[in-house]
């Protein structure tokens, strides 16, 4: 009878460590429900931005000829990305294989994901598909810039070619691994440069590829629908916690305090650009409260999980002074027709935040501080360097696409087209009402 337990003690004294190992090692790939539920959640969030929001902000800004136009637009460029995405954006963005460049390994048509993210406590295939979201809204914030004008299968083709070659290796010089995070430092905690940057410059190459609208800047095209413009921004708005919430990958006190500082943008943002109003044309718009929330929003963006709430107040005070000037300069002084002004909302607001991110960094400000070996100096030239690289990039990525599509589908509508409206000639939804 000894000797039986004295086998037992022993068999037990080398299975029991190894047990505890194995329960170690799977505790390290289990996935946190909570985690898990509040990025899931903001996928839903983004998408909500994207879909109804976007093409409302955008639709009620068009004339009202152009508002499915609008619509279809959004959602086949939403519906091609994302496919792309699934296929092959995501490891080039993300892949576990890194040349600071791009991304790569075995992760085509997302097989071989991981149980978990690399850094994260959340399932590959949540933060896969919370990617996927940014990568579907990013070139579809640029329809604002050719409304009116650009051809359908142009704007498809374009965009499906232009998440491959300026935004998957964007998303990954910031935030897979690539060179502009590890070896300069630059910052951006949910897109100010990987999203507004890329989709304002690339939105203001189009514009000046495409042209003007016939008429522009002598004929007043004035919104047709207001209204649905602050459904879509409301929309834009309350997405936009999952945008930046979502982008903490906790569902934490991190998630809450970037949640916190985009609404206090938004609402600082919209407050100083009716006062702006006020001031030069004599009466806020609904519009500009619109507007304004959204550049805050856009603003806000890259330092959202980093800053203190009153950083985001003087973050939206700052989307609205400089924003507001920005669209009166392009599209009165240089009369570049940036139709619903994504460069001077989305673009100047993204790069704005970015390089303000390197001054309330600073713990003494609230911020959450800099990495090591980083300072307010090094920071400043990270984060500006950062914002260089990217616009150069989006810019020359833009003309080779639009110019190679361009080959194959002409870019812009014909005159008479553009003047009965795209709504009948590009998609003839309303065609029954000439029956």
């Amino acid at each position: 009878m000894k000797k039986v337990l004295a086998v037992a003690l022993a068999v037990s004294a080398l299975v029991l460590p190894a047990l505890g190992h194995a329960q170690a090692a799977e505790a390290v790939d289990a996935a946190d429900s909570g985690d898990t539920a509040w990025l899931l959640t903001s996928c839903a969030l983004v998408l909500l931005m994207t879909l109804p929001g976007l093409t409302l902000f955008y639709g009620g800004l068009v004339r009202a000829k152009g508002f499915l136009a609008v619509a279809i637009q959004i959602g086949a460029i939403a519906a091609i990305t994302s496919l792309l995405w699934i296929v092959v954006g995501y490891t080039l963005a993300f892949g576990p294989v890194s040349s600071g460049w791009l991304g790569g390994g075995s992760v085509w048509m997302l097989g071989q994901l991981g149980n978990v993210r690399e850094g994260t406590l959340v399932p590959e295939s949540a933060y896969a598909l919370f990617q996927m979201m940014f990568a579907a809204i990013t070139p579809a914030l640029m329809v604002g810039a050719w409304v009116d004008r650009a051809r359908f299968g142009w704007v498809v083709a374009f965009s499906a070619l232009w998440s491959l070659i300026v935004y998957a290796p964007v998303a990954h010089w910031v935030w897979g691994g690539g060179w502009l995070s590890s070896r300069l430092g630059t910052m951006d905690f949910a897109g100010g440069i990987v999203v507004h940057a890329t989709a304002g410059v690339s939105a203001m190459v189009v514009a000046l590829l495409l042209g003007k609208r016939t008429g522009f800047p002598k004929t007043q095209m004035m919104p047709h629908s207001p209204a649905l413009t602050m459904i879509g921004a409301a929309m834009l708005w309350v997405g936009w916690f999952g945008f930046n919430g979502g982008s903490a990958l906790t569902a934490t006190d991190d998630a809450a305090s970037a949640i916190i500082n985009t609404h206090a943008a938004a609402c600082a943002a919209a407050l100083a650009w009716l006062a702006i109003e006020k001031i030069s044309i004599g009466k806020p718009t609904s519009v500009g409260f619109a507007t304004g929330a959204v550049a805050g929003l856009a603003t806000v963006t890259p330092a959202a999980g980093y800053i203190a709430p009153g950083a985001a107040i003087l973050f939206g005070l700052a989307a609205a002074l400089v924003c507001y000037p920005m669209i009166l300069l392009v599209k009165r002084r240089i009369e570049i027709d940036d139709s619903l002004d994504v460069f001077a909302v989305h673009g100047v607001g993204g790069i704005v935040g970015s390089i303000l991110l390197a001054v309330f960094l600073e713990p003494s400000l609230g911020g959450t501080g800099y990495a090591e070996g980083m300072g307010l100096f090094r920071q400043i030239f990270a984060q500006a360097a950062g914002v260089g690289a990217v616009a150069a990039w989006s810019a020359l990525g833009t003309v080779i696409c639009a110019l190679a599509v361009a080959m194959v589908i002409p870019m812009r509508v014909t005159e008479d087209e553009e003047r009965e409206g795209l709504d009948l000639t590009s998609h003839g939804e309303r065609a029954w009402e000439f029956e």
